[in-house]
């Protein structure tokens, strides 16, 4: 691969780096921005607009059309045109604003994840959106849209660039080959959504609510406002998680897990080495047959992420065993102790602790168990808790805080036994950060 190919390369000792531009069809998706503005405002005051529309003649009409189509052209090349990006030896460097100007300097030894997603259009135009995930950063930088190659090539660089390969060799490096290690069949992920209590807790209030709120108020526009985001949050439930999760296949290469999913939408991401602070195995109670489980990550400076929708115990924990190298899902529990049946009559029984080596372990729920999975080197702090009542039954809870701003709880354990947990689990993190592996890609 030539680096010059993808803008890396230095013209010459007083020149900077060649300063790339979208590709050409981005300016079409951003025409629409003054549309979405006349879409915002008419349903902001949609009574204020349609007294315009009654006002408007086909003249008009045609008039306002031959201003505004041209305008948002404009609108879209100039933003197309004003929009630069351009990777250095240290930072990857992108411009953007038509009237005010914003430049993003992101580190490259920063960057935690390059993700390359492909709407279905622009999976019909051939290009794809490049999303990056930045150690510290509110939100995402993205570049929309490159060529699918392209944006596939540059992600390989970044990451290449982040690993530590030095800038001449980073755009020979190409992508990391990959060896698939899960699939999840599309029936066997309709069949999950539908053993899913949320599926059917949803769809049940989508359907009862509007027949209800039609008897008490006989209002067709209070049915639909309310009735209207029910059902929409039923079909996100079902058929969006469905749409979403689809072909989900998971690989493993030297830069970390790939994952790839999606029906329409298609997206290409990947889960860093080393920035996993929690990963929460979920096992819903009709999932308890097949033995299936959900297995979702807690990511530093990110929202929470699924890695397995849905497997097999035996096969989600295999996969976790490369997100956390070194690490085995506890086989058992200990429960607390029995007079903690005061302090949370009846699921009590949900709650379990677990400390190996490697993980502080912690379960909750009866009905729907969530499994926590937290190595010692991403604890950041121990607090123990303990409320009056709890000190009259001689109880206490464990709080175990990461560093993605996530808690892990070990509920109701004996007062003396949550003591010692509190004095041993700070010094098992202290001795697993100072042993743990570096977070680089690629390592």
């Amino acid at each position: 691969m030539d680096p010059g190919a993808f803008g890396t390369a230095v013209a010459d000792a007083g020149a900077g780096p060649r300063e790339r531009r979208l590709h050409p069809v981005t300016p079409f998706r951003r025409a629409w921005a003054p549309v979405a503005v006349l879409a915002g405002w008419a349903v902001h005051d949609p009574n204020s607009a349609q007294e315009q529309l009654t006002r408007l003649t086909g003249t008009m009409l045609l008039a306002g059309l031959s201003v505004l189509v041209p305008a948002a052209a404009l609108y879209g090349f100039l933003s197309w045109w004003f929009t630069h990006f351009a990777v250095t030896a240290t930072e990857l460097r992108i411009r953007t604003g038509l009237l005010f100007r914003r430049t993003a300097h992101i580190r490259l030894e920063r960057i935690q994840a390059v993700d390359v997603t492909r709407p279905l259009l622009a999976r019909v135009a051939g290009v794809a959106k490049l999303r990056i995930d930045v150690v510290g950063a509110e939100r995402r930088d993205e570049l929309a849209f490159l060529g699918e190659q392209e944006a596939r090539a540059l992600r390989a660089e970044l990451l290449a660039r982040a690993a530590g390969f030095a800038p001449e060799t980073a755009g020979e490096v190409g992508e990391a080959p990959a060896r698939e290690l899960l699939r999840v069949p599309p029936g066997k992920l309709a069949l999950s959504l539908v053993l899913t209590g949320a599926t059917w807790s949803s769809l049940a209030v989508a359907l009862v609510v509007p027949p209800v709120l039609w008897l008490a108020t006989h209002s067709v526009w209070t049915v639909l406002a309310i009735g209207v985001p029910l059902l929409g949050a039923a079909g996100a439930r079902s058929v969006g998680r469905f749409v979403t999760e689809y072909d989900w296949t998971v690989a493993g290469s030297p830069d970390g897990l790939r994952i790839d999913h999606g029906l329409l939408d298609r997206s290409h991401e990947t889960v860093p080495p080393g920035r996993v602070q929690t990963v929460r195995i979920v096992e819903p109670l009709l999932w308890r047959g097949p033995g299936w489980v959900r297995v979702e990550l807690h990511v530093a400076g990110s929202a929470g992420s699924v890695l397995v929708p849905v497997a097999p115990r035996e096969v989600a924990e295999s996969v976790v065993a490369h997100v956390l190298p070194g690490v085995t899902v506890p086989a058992s529990l200990s429960r607390p102790p029995r007079r903690a049946r005061w302090c949370v009559p009846l699921w009590w029984r949900g709650h379990g602790l677990a400390v190996t080596p490697a993980v502080f372990a912690a379960r909750r729920g009866l009905l729907r168990r969530r499994l926590s999975l937290v190595p010692h080197a991403k604890v950041q702090s121990v607090r123990l808790t303990q409320g009056p009542w709890e000190r009259l039954w001689r109880l206490a809870s464990v709080h175990v805080d990461t560093g993605a701003d996530r808690t892990v709880t070990a509920r109701v354990r004996d007062a003396g036994e949550a003591a010692r947990l509190l004095y041993d689990q700070a010094d098992r993190s202290r001795t697993g950060r100072r042993d743990a592996r570096p977070d680089r890609w690629m390592t």
